[in-house]
């Protein structure tokens, strides 16, 4: 069946999405094609539909669906490996429009909100109630819950706390015929059928498109926040100081790393003072009150000096935390002021983040290219950003090769190609490497169950 061209879409769902909402001029097309994933291939969509009801993406999908057009689903657009990226003869499907609370459950500690709603906005909320949303992704500020559970986003204090999939209770789903469904529970417990809420967590937007999620919230009292810092003289001093945190069976609220050229992007961006010898920061969060907090944070800070941390800083300050985590929190937007960058999303296990670390060293040495290094380290998960000056092929040809050897030595390893950014485009060969032949096939089939047509988000995460 031809697909229709782009002015034909706005009319023929005229009467279900209203004109303004179905965008075919130039500007939009360009804006909604991609995601932050500047490295990912990318087509421009026939149309951007802005929905703002379940219902409305119902018809959306029924209307793709006869008329043989794919489907793109699209949060805020600030996913990095490509999950958001048009491909041909698609409609880029935005849900940024769908931002209100639906319930708000004190008593029962969960929170039901539409896809679009900002993740921050999701902890502004439940804090009303003297609750709280634990994950939050260093996007927080910018990413919706909805991509949040489509990529199982995970972030600064899920070293302790978790990642999406752990507080992700049930969802609406429309499914690739157009129904909408109810996932999940909204109880505290439940072993009703299969987990069909988890499968979707994580499914980057190729199974069903997530309109609704209701998340479990935690007390928000009772949690006194300690900040430890240390400057370190090398990557590898810093791996070694997170290896012994988890070794000594400490579990950090937060346990970060930001490397040299990550400090300096950020300092000359922000104007921030940094030690002039400093290699690489480590910071750690202490969330336990009283003097088992203070206990844990004076042991932190003998382990950052013992492995070789420098001008090492203790804060009970909760205005001085959120200042020394905010050079983390700037470090990747800072970068991108360099230059397109490559961002890997690794997670090893933690004994093997030195082991990690250094192979990531010898890879830029190796290729002749700059690798900036910030980690969720408390976990595992490491960020390799590798930068290229625009328009220089050679020094993307050389990034590619890189990004392929950092992915194979983390696989080596033990680990994971992603860690919370999702599988997207970037990182297709990887996860065919990770998941096997027989796993693969398990995958399409669970598509090829899902969604037989394969309209939603071809190409993306597995295929």
């Amino acid at each position: 069946m031809p697909i229709q061209a782009p002015r034909h879409i706005g009319t023929d769902l005229a009467g279900v999405i209203a004109s303004d909402r179905v965008l075919t001029d130039a500007s939009s097309l360009a804006r909604y094609s991609h995601d932050r994933a500047d490295w990912a291939d990318f087509t421009e969509p026939l149309a951007v539909v802005l929905v703002t009801s379940a219902e409305e993406v119902s018809a959306v999908v029924r209307y793709a669906r006869d008329q043989g057009i794919k489907i793109v689903p699209r949060g805020t657009g600030t996913g990095l490996s490509g999950g958001a990226n048009g491909v041909p003869d698609c409609i880029v499907l935005s849900l940024e429009l769908m931002t209100q609370v639906v319930e708000l459950n004190p008593a029962e500690r969960y929170a039901v909100v539409q896809a679009g709603m900002i993740n921050d906005d999701v902890r502004a909320a439940a804090a009303t109630v003297g609750l709280w949303y634990p994950p939050d992704p260093a996007s927080s500020a910018i990413s919706t819950i909805g991509g949040n559970a489509a990529t199982n986003a995970g972030g600064i204090c899920c070293v302790k706390y978790g990642v999406t999939r752990d507080y992700v209770l049930g969802m609406e789903v429309v499914l690739a015929d157009g129904d909408i469904v109810q996932l999940g529970r909204r109880t505290a417990k439940g072993a009703t059928g299969y987990d069909l809420t988890g499968l979707m967590v994580g499914s980057e937007g190729t199974l069903g498109i997530i309109t609704e999620v209701t998340v479990k919230l935690l007390p928000l009292t009772g949690r006194g926040e300690r900040a430890i810092v240390g400057y370190f003289p090398s990557l590898a001093a810093a791996g070694t100081a997170v290896a012994e945190v988890s070794r000594a069976g400490i579990i950090p609220a937060a346990l970060e790393l930001v490397d040299r050229t990550c400090l300096h992007a950020v300092s000359a961006w922000q104007g921030v003072d940094l030690p002039e010898d400093a290699d690489t920061l480590l910071l750690a969060k202490i969330d336990e009150p009283g003097a088992r907090g203070e206990e844990l944070s004076q042991q932190l800070a003998g382990i950052f000096r013992a492995a070789g941390g420098a001008d090492v800083q203790q804060s009970a300050d909760s205005a001085e935390t959120d200042r020394l985590f905010q050079a983390r929190r700037l470090a990747y937007p800072a970068l991108e002021r360099l230059g397109p960058v490559l961002t890997e999303d690794i997670c090893v296990p933690r004994g093997a983040v030195p082991a990690m670390l250094a192979s990531i060293q010898e890879t830029a040495a190796r290729h002749c290219v700059v690798i900036a290094n910030i980690a969720h380290a408390g976990d595992g998960n490491l960020h390799p950003l590798i930068i290229a000056p625009e328009g220089d092929l050679e020094v993307k040809d050389r990034a590619k090769l890189a990004f392929d050897e950092i992915i194979a030595r983390c696989l080596h390893l033990g680990g994971t190609v992603t860690g919370e950014h999702g599988v997207g485009l970037l990182k297709l060969p990887g996860a065919a490497v990770e998941l096997g032949e027989r796993v693969g096939r398990m995958h399409h089939a669970v598509k090829d169950s899902l969604d037989p047509e394969h309209l939603f988000n071809p190409g993306k995460a597995f295929s």
